[in-house]
């Protein structure tokens, strides 16, 4: 047994899933690695010494790449000073104003550390701003927020009943909704709009491109109705934009949460919105001793200045366009059923319902031993060079050409 292997089946024995991310536990072993000992750019090694071309990248807080060096050197001269304080921090401040400057509907800022706590956070505060109770949800915007009935419990996957654990009288405040389902979101508000405080929405990877039509959509029906509109920016943000959707498509929320990408991969979320809202929050208590921890806003900071000063969105979506046509060359060279559809910084890997049984796993695990790492969701970097790109493409041939 390899060292990866055996340590995936020693992390099994002591914690639930075999990993405290489910999204991360090895489906495809021996070929998947059972654990990453270390990234560089945008490659990781596993335990064997095994290298991989990344496409995961921390499931995606990762854009700059693995050991950015402006990041990297923020954090450490941070780390002299001291990680947590009794009192604010400058760079709690600076942080702050830096996402105002860039953010369209960031009127206000504060910090946590997970997508799924901004996101819940933004929900306290349109219940607290409306009065209400309700809120729709659509997507996936973590496990606290996964209450509804029919909701999505992990990313891809929507469950048919309450979900386990979750109070019956809890999951009827929550309404799913699918991603550009606007009939059923229609309906609902008509039978539930004066009892709606928001409708949380978290961009269908597949379907982004349609949210041209439907977040203006969305931005007429919840002021019509007085709820509010929360943007989960948590994958979008410093991705698709700066500003994530709300500056791609033009559409300003009331509130909106971001994380990932927003410190290139140490743990930190901002929710924001309008100064009328957030301002709530002198009632709606919010509170995280963690919040304002010192080195994952100095890298924030290095962060959001790397953005500033080199052109990284403009990367990614050259990169990603590369990346994706590349590989839909390989698919229709070797005749496999699949497919990249989505926005190129983060594309999704797609099967048709018609494809032969399993040839998705035999995809990743030829992937795999081919040395590429990749995800449902393909993530680039600003560490994903074009001659990256290139050698990725060539070894994914080699594996297409294998099965």
């Amino acid at each position: 047994m390899s060292q990866s292997s055996d340590w995936a089946e020693r992390l099994g024995r002591v914690i639930p899933w075999g990993s405290s991310t489910c999204s991360k536990k090895a489906r495809f072993l021996p070929d998947e690695p059972g654990v990453i000992v270390r990234g560089r750019g945008c490659r990781v090694w596993d335990a064997d010494g095994r290298e991989y071309i990344d496409f995961r990248n921390g499931l995606g807080p990762v854009t700059l790449g693995y050991c950015f060096g402006p990041v990297d050197e923020a954090i450490r001269r941070q780390l002299e000073d001291g990680v947590v304080f009794g009192h604010p921090h400058p760079l709690e401040g600076q942080v702050a104003e830096m996402l105002r400057d860039s953010i369209p509907c960031a009127e206000r800022v504060r910090f946590l550390k997970t997508g799924g706590e901004a996101v819940a956070a933004c929900i306290r505060l349109a219940r607290c701003h409306t009065g209400r109770d309700h809120t729709v949800q659509i997507g996936y915007s973590g496990w606290l927020n996964a209450l509804a009935s029919g909701g999505r419990s992990l990313p891809g996957s929507a469950g048919q009943h309450v979900p386990p654990g979750v109070p019956m009288a809890l999951a009827a405040l929550h309404h799913a909704c699918d991603w550009n389902d606007t009939e059923a979101l229609r309906g609902l508000f008509e039978r539930e709009g004066d009892r709606i405080a928001a409708v949380v929405v978290a961009a269908d990877y597949v379907g982004m491109g349609e949210g041209e039509s439907f977040y203006p959509f969305l931005r007429e029906l919840t002021q019509r109705h007085g709820a509010l509109l929360i943007f989960d920016e948590i994958v979008t943000g410093f991705r698709i934009a700066v500003a994530g959707v709300q500056e791609y498509f033009g559409v300003t929320p009331d509130l909106a949460a971001f994380a990932k990408g927003m410190a290139n991969g140490m743990p930190l979320s901002a929710y924001c919105g309008s100064a009328a809202v957030m301002d709530r929050l002198d009632k709606a208590i919010v509170s995280s001793t963690y919040g304002g921890e010192a080195l994952s806003l100095a890298a924030a900071k290095a962060t959001i200045e790397s953005y500033r000063s080199k052109d990284v969105i403009g990367h990614l979506w050259k990169t990603g366009e590369v990346f994706c046509a590349g590989l839909r060359e390989v698919f229709l060279r070797h005749g496999l059923a699949a497919d990249v559809r989505g926005l190129c910084p983060c594309a999704a890997l797609t099967f048709p319902t018609t494809a032969p049984a399993g040839v998705a796993e035999r995809f990743f695990r030829s992937a795999y031993r081919h040395g590429v790492s990749l995800y449902g969701v393909n993530y680039l970097t600003f560490s994903h060079q074009e001659a990256d790109i290139h050698e990725a493409l060539a070894r994914l041939d080699a594996a297409v050409a294998k099965l």
